[in-house]
């Protein structure tokens, strides 16, 4: 019998089983192991009655009991990251291994977050004006929601709540119905680590609780993860509604490989960025663009044997580095990408389409795939796959290698592998990316910097978490303050001056 998996509002487990429901899959067996109740809009509507309800308490409470809530959350967190990884792991597929990666960096986030009453810090200015000084406070936002992808199930949502949280708003999660219990298990420790019911909430659910979040007068900011057409929509009808909106997008990562790169170096970062997780990362390395044909013929020679040894398996195999795909149908687009490299004339050096593991053939796996000669003009370069797809696109220089991935409609994370420092200084200032990794693969920042591309990578102007992240869940309010004498000091009736 498949367990049943709920909403998470104020402060309790809740679900209605006539309500509509979706399969949630092993993706490593194809079998069901769960069905997710959908939230209707009047799920959604009484998690942000109850959010309303709690913010006036919670905004007041002051931000030294916010961060020691939030630190007794950390220990939990850091006592049981085993079981929130093996929860990811059997939901999304990833391997055990990456799960725990993965709960790790979303701790950082809450580490960072128990900084909130230093973060939270204003600005004062004395005598700006005779008698006069000014200050700024930052205030929190109210009800605020998080709609997160199924990639990363505990990780993006925790780089947004903590933050949020720290700042004095209340939160609703809006998780994957793909991997939805991640979302569940955080909402329980914080509640065991004390925060007030309602304060945190959790709705599962389709487009139409989305829709719901998006429209309701009593959401004030919504953050989102996820593909770049949902992205853009998210931000558009947020905007159109009045709300602030942080919306990342998808990507299309390059790694550059200048001739004098250590190519062992190379070949390790490529394996592990764009096959780890079965490519199903924003910050995955989807494009290697060596420069020059001899940098090229060596580095493909490098990469097709060790794209060929990658072990595959169950996320629960020990020795396994990379699992299957999240749903049997997203495994049928990343074959139909294959077929089009193929089709469109793309060099196929290492074709995973027909790759099966003894007693797991009704699981979503394949292969790791390697193209060379791959165009601009072809699919498997423009679009984003999600999938363990390297393609190599070979450039003349480290100039024409600039422009590919300027012109490129994404602009999330990229690297350059050198030894020469102007090289890499020079391709740091002219890459039109939100993130750089020099001889780092993928260049994820740590949680006291922030997280967000460029152009069809982020919609809306700010990053997540870091200090971008606690400016976006706060307003700023400047307060200007004059004692006066005793005595009338008369009407001014142009335009205040302060001397």
């Amino acid at each position: 019998m498949p367990d049943y998996i709920g909403h998470y509002i104020d402060g309790q487990r809740c679900g209605d089983r006539g309500s509509r429901t979706s399969a949630v899959f092993n993706p490593a067996t194809g079998e069901q192991i769960g069905v997710v109740f959908l939230a209707a809009a009047s799920d959604v509507h009484r998690a942000v009655v109850c959010a309303a309800e709690a913010f006036p308490a919670w905004s007041l409470t002051p931000p030294l009991r916010r961060a020691r809530i939030l630190n007794r959350f950390l220990r939990l967190l850091e006592e049981r990251a085993g079981q929130l990884a093996a929860a990811i792991s059997l939901e999304h597929g990833k391997v055990f291994a990456d799960a725990f990666a993965e709960v790790q960096r979303g701790i950082e986030v809450v580490e960072f977050s128990t900084g909130a009453p230093h973060l939270l810090k204003g600005e004062f200015s004395e005598s700006v004006g005779t008698r006069i000084d000014s200050h700024s406070v930052r205030q929190p936002l109210g009800v605020v929601a998080g709609i997160t992808p199924f990639n990363f199930p505990a990780m993006v949502p925790m780089w947004m709540f903590p933050v949020a949280l720290a700042c004095g708003n209340c939160f609703i999660l809006k998780p994957s119905e793909r991997t939805p219990t991640a979302a569940l298990l955080l909402a329980e420790w914080l509640t065991e680590a004390g925060l007030p019911p309602g304060v945190f909430n959790v709705v599962q659910g389709d487009k139409e609780a989305v829709d719901t979040l998006l429209v309701h007068p009593d959401v004030a900011a919504v953050s989102f993860v996820g593909s770049t057409p949902i992205a853009r929509y998210i931000y558009e009808t947020a905007a159109r509604f009045g709300k602030r909106c942080q919306a990342l997008g998808g990507a299309k990562n390059h790694m550059v490989v200048m001739p004098d790169a250590d190519l062992d170096q190379v070949v390790d970062a490529l394996i592990g960025s764009a096959f780890g997780a079965a490519g199903e990362r924003c910050m995955a390395v989807s494009v290697v663009v060596p420069i020059g044909d001899k940098t090229a013929d060596e580095l493909v020679t490098r990469l097709i044997p060790r794209v060929r040894a990658l072990r595959i398996g169950p996320g629960t195999n020990p020795d396994a580095e990379m699992g299957p795909l999240i749903t049997r149908q997203h495994l049928g687009k990343v074959l139909a990408y294959i077929e089009s490299g193929v089709t469109q004339g793309a060099k196929l050096l290492v074709d995973g389409r027909d790759f099966k593991i003894r007693g797991y053939e009704e699981g979503y796996f394949v292969g790791g795939t390697l193209f060379d000669h791959v165009k601009p003009n072809m699919s498997i370069y423009r679009e984003e796959i999600f999938g363990p797809v390297l393609c190599t696109a070979r450039a003349e220089s480290t100039e024409m290698a600039i422009n590919m991935i300027n012109r490129n409609e994404f602009g999330n994370g990229t690297a350059i592998f050198t030894r020469d420092g102007e090289t890499a200084r020079e391709f740091a200032h002219c890459i039109k990316v939100g993130m750089v990794g020099i001889n780092v693969a993928i260049p994820v920042p740590m949680a006291f910097h922030a997280f967000g591309g460029w152009k069809s990578s982020l919609f809306g102007g700010q990053h997540v978490h870091g200090p971008e992240g606690v400016r976006f869940y706060t307003q700023l309010k400047t307060i200007t303050t004059r004692w006066l004498k005793e005595g009338r000091a008369g009407a001014e009736f142009v335009m205040p001056t302060l001397h």
